[in-house]
């Protein structure tokens, strides 16, 4: 398919934001938290803290995110809102070159003011989906952004493991410079490819705008109405419920496999090539997974991907060795791509027309607070079973009863819904 330069500017964002989660969310920020700015002795500690401040920044983003949402609609205001979130994500990124060891609370501020950036901008990223595409099209373009997304995070990424395995390649005095010059890196890389968004992709105005101070005033109205939109859109409301459930266990079943790993005793060379591994095979995953889609129907594409997940999940069960991560590393860059950007454009689809922030809002709040029931079923079942496989093993509930009600969904009927409900 030919993509024009607005489609091109659209999902070239993703190839932005992408260094964020790739480099310094899953690569270094963490083992350079633990290492670097906490106490490298007190682990439990380090690990407690970090811990802490991914749930602060999902939170806050997950409480602010319908709000939000509610509120770029009304004020036509979707461009605004990426630009300040980009912002703030890219200035507190960049700020980590500056933070000096030992400085642990510096640190860990400035990471949740850049996790806040990033959530935040995917937000109204996303709700410019359906104003950029068609329902012929939409599957393509949001396979599109995560193909790039991926070889975009994961080309950076690699250039600043080497970097940090070699930092005299580069003429770089020492590895903890370097990986504060691969943070420094990532705000660059992400100001640079976010620019095409801002110049070349049109934001659709709302006939009906308000001022964005009085759109601000409200919000929280607004969001009162939002609810109600859900629930009358039942359709909706059930594929919400669905993807709650199968993305909570795609985000458990991710964190697992790398703890899993260290717990194995695998060193940060295995875990790091695994993480790449899932980054290069989930670019060429994601376009092919679009065309399969093409050929049996969107949701029977997640319905399998699903599937791949829940297998991926015995497969952690029952891992022992370093060939068997490996292994789950490739199931997991197999099926990431396709059942997050096909979620995407399935949701797209039942969204109607001048409400895309406020729906995308609450979809990225379900994202925000995924991994909730997961890590607590597991957790539950270890202590009762006293074995932690057991634990693992249990997540697969999530991916049946995520399937079952996936299934439930009439695509058809919710289309037709969300389209008069345009027009009300």
């Amino acid at each position: 398919m030919k993509y024009d330069k607005e489609i091109w500017s659209w999902s070239i964002y993703d190839w932005a934001n992408s260094a964020f989660s790739t480099t310094v969310m899953a690569g270094f920020f963490p083992i350079f938290f633990e290492k670097y700015w906490s106490n490298p002795d007190d682990v439990i500690q380090s690990t407690y803290m970090l811990g802490m401040g991914n749930a602060a920044g999902s939170i806050i983003i997950a409480a602010l995110a319908p709000f939000l949402g509610a509120i770029a609609d009304r004020g036509s205001a979707k461009k605004k809102f990426l630009f300040i979130f980009v912002l703030m994500g890219i200035l507190s990124t960049g700020a980590l070159w500056m933070v000096a060891q030992g400085q642990w609370d510096m640190a860990m501020f400035l990471y949740i003011i850049a996790t806040v950036g990033f959530m935040g901008s995917n937000i109204f990223y996303d709700s410019l989906l359906p104003s950029i595409s068609t329902n012929k099209t939409v599957d393509s373009v949001s396979s599109l952004g995560y193909a790039l997304g991926y070889i975009g995070g994961g080309l950076l990424f690699l250039v600043n493991v080497l970097m940090y395995q070699n930092p005299d390649w580069f003429g770089i005095a020492d590895q903890p410079t370097a990986i504060k010059l691969s943070f420094l890196s990532v705000a660059i890389w992400w100001g640079i490819f976010t620019i095409p968004i801002f110049l070349f992709v049109q934001e659709p105005k709302n006939p009906n705008a308000t001022p964005l101070g009085k759109a601000v005033f409200q919000g929280w109205g607004q969001l009162k109405i939002t609810l109600s939109h859900i629930r009358s859109l039942k359709v909706t409301g059930l594929f919400l419920m669905a993807y709650w459930l199968y993305i909570d266990g795609v985000d458990t079943i991710i964190k697992m496999a790398v703890k899993m790993g260290s717990t194995l005793g695998f060193g940060t060379t295995t875990l790091i090539a695994a993480l790449l591994m899932v980054q290069f095979i989930a670019f060429p995953a994601a376009l092919a997974y679009n065309w399969f889609a093409s050929k049996i129907g969107t949701k029977k594409a997640v319905q399998i991907a699903i599937g791949g997940y829940a297998a991926g999940t015995i497969l952690g069960t029952f891992m022992t060795s370093e060939l068997h991560f490996f292994g789950l590393a490739a199931l997991i860059g197999i099926f990431q791509g396709g059942i997050q950007a096909l979620s995407r454009s399935l949701f797209a689809r039942l969204i109607p027309k001048g409400k895309e922030a406020e729906f995308y809002g609450f979809y990225n709040m379900l994202g925000k607070f995924a991994a909730v029931i997961g890590p607590v079923l597991m957790g539950w079942v270890t202590l009762v079973t006293e074995n932690a496989r057991f634990g693992i093993f249990s997540i697969t509930i999530l991916f049946i009863a995520g399937s079952y009600l996936l299934s439930k969904v009439d695509m058809e009927k919710g289309e037709k819904m969300a389209k008069e409900f345009s027009h009300i």
